[in-house]
């Protein structure tokens, strides 16, 4: 059962955060998404947390994130690569803007190559 009441009460705490990450693009971030609706991809842990690939930064507040995973799937949704020399999986369907008041702590940057990789398959998903 979701505890959105709990969420609700990290979600206040993070609203107020004074102290903010500026990301760049490529950068990996324990990101709080959150307890969401139905099949939106959920956080973990006290604070709702899940690892978010920094696609595109739009400013010192907003930035377009990938949730990742290190439950391998396939399909079209999903990207698979290298971070921190362990697999992971972009979450691309589950891509959404963020604001940096939820970015944590920076835990990696994706590679050049990989985050190509992941760029052409986000592209092809969104038929653009």
């Amino acid at each position: 059962m979701k505890d959105f009441n709990k969420w609700n009460e990290v979600k206040k705490r993070v609203n107020i955060k004074t102290k903010i990450s500026i990301p760049k693009n490529r950068e990996v971030y324990w990101t709080c998404i959150g307890e969401n609706i139905g099949h939106e991809q959920d956080g973990k842990s006290d604070i709702y947390t899940r690892p978010v690939l920094i696609f595109k930064k739009f400013n010192d507040n907003l930035f377009f994130g990938v949730p990742l995973s290190t439950n391998m799937k396939k399909g079209s949704f999903f990207h698979s690569f290298i971070l921190n020399g362990k697999k992971s999986n972009a979450l691309l369907v589950q891509a959404k803007i963020f604001d940096t008041k939820r970015l944590e702590k920076k835990i990696g940057k994706v590679s050049v190559s990989e985050f190509m990789g992941i760029k052409i398959h986000l592209k092809k998903l969104l038929d653009i």
